[in-house]
């Protein structure tokens, strides 16, 4: 009720995926290969880790009351959602590749290896697209409470290491475990026995009631290829690279994993909402195939990093580009503006 009625709800969603973008390269700033909790602890200020736990609350908070809003000022339009899920898919997994500084990549002693964190964020993806593949199917978004955990999750790590120091994450916690093995623990936990069977349980039901909203078992897959082939390429480029691409660039692989998945998961979201048949495979899919076998069979040689950044800064243009034009869009045809409660004037 704080939030004046003027403001439009999608001024909010976008105010909170900003901060979340510039808390990730503030720290990518201060911590480029994500050694700097690792091998050398306080190369981060203190204050970043504070300022961290500050943009996140602030996201997640933006995030949870721009549906109220728009239903306050009776602006609820379909931009709003596909707004608001859009950016979700992008910034899931931003939230996860500023997390992985706090806890640092493995030095021998202390850390998590970059395949851990490429599994890690793979998990989190994964999950999110299983939200959304559930509504493709049942009409019903039903988010899990394991969102809001991980949230809390994440403010209270940065807090703590904010208070106490990078150290914490380096001393074991219970039985030799580190604070970060416990989380990867119950982040597999609660994807494999809670997220994903609540999933598949709630489409079962649709099922037995009759409201599923594809009747072959095809169309109720379909949703699934390209990202499922997205994640085959990606593996098959991170465990055959003659240079070890991921040990090399883990930001900036990372980045691109997370950038292709939104965009995929974007078309995914807008055929849920128009209850129209997606593509069987996404376009990104055939340029990403190409320069994972030029990689994989040493094409490439020494410009394997060069062509990563390329066609990651291609895949973030394409991506920014996609949404800019489909937002446009859908405000001309709505007749209103993406971040205005005014009404456009009809030409």
């Amino acid at each position: 009720q704080i939030v004046p009625l003027w403001i439009a709800p999608n001024l909010l969603t976008f105010s909170g995926f900003i901060m979340i973008l510039f808390n990730y390269f503030l720290i990518s700033f201060y911590d480029w290969d994500y050694t700097a909790s690792g091998t050398s602890p306080g190369l981060v200020p203190t204050w970043v880790w504070l300022f961290s736990a500050f943009t996140t609350f602030c996201a997640y908070a933006l995030d949870s009351i721009d549906g109220k809003h728009a239903r306050r000022t009776q602006s609820s339009t379909p931009l709003g959602e596909l707004f608001d899920h859009g950016l979700d898919s992008w910034a899931t997994s931003i939230f996860v590749l500023s997390f992985f500084s706090v806890c640092s990549r493995d030095n021998g002693k202390t850390g998590v290896s970059v395949y851990t964190m490429y599994i890690y964020l793979s998990i989190v993806l994964f999950n999110f697209m299983c939200s959304h593949w559930e509504k493709y199917n049942t009409g019903v978004l039903f988010l899990p409470w394991g969102y809001d955990i991980s949230q809390v999750v994440l403010i209270a790590a940065y807090l703590l290491t904010g208070t106490v120091g990078v150290e914490v994450w380096q001393k074991p916690l219970l039985f030799g475990y580190y604070i970060t093995d416990v989380l990867v623990i119950l982040l597999i936990g609660f994807s494999l026995f809670l997220s994903f069977p609540q999933t598949l349980y709630n489409i079962h039901r649709a099922h037995l009631k009759k409201t599923l909203k594809n009747d072959s078992l095809y169309e109720g897959l379909l949703p699934l290829v390209s990202p499922l082939l997205l994640f085959v390429l990606l593996t098959v480029w991170v465990v055959l690279s003659p240079s070890n691409i991921l040990a090399k660039q883990p930001r900036l692989f990372l980045w691109m994993v997370g950038v292709a998945f939104s965009n995929v998961i974007c078309k995914v979201i807008i055929c849920q909402m128009s209850s129209t048949r997606p593509e069987l495979f996404h376009w990104f899919l055939f340029p990403l195939a190409l320069v994972v076998y030029a990689a994989i069979s040493g094409l490439l040689g020494w410009t394997e990093e060069v062509v990563l950044g390329v066609f990651t800064a291609l895949v973030t243009a394409a991506h920014v580009h996609y949404g800019v034009c489909v937002g446009r869009q859908l405000s001309e045809h709505l007749n209103i503006y993406i971040f205005s409660l005014k009404k456009r004037v009809q030409e």
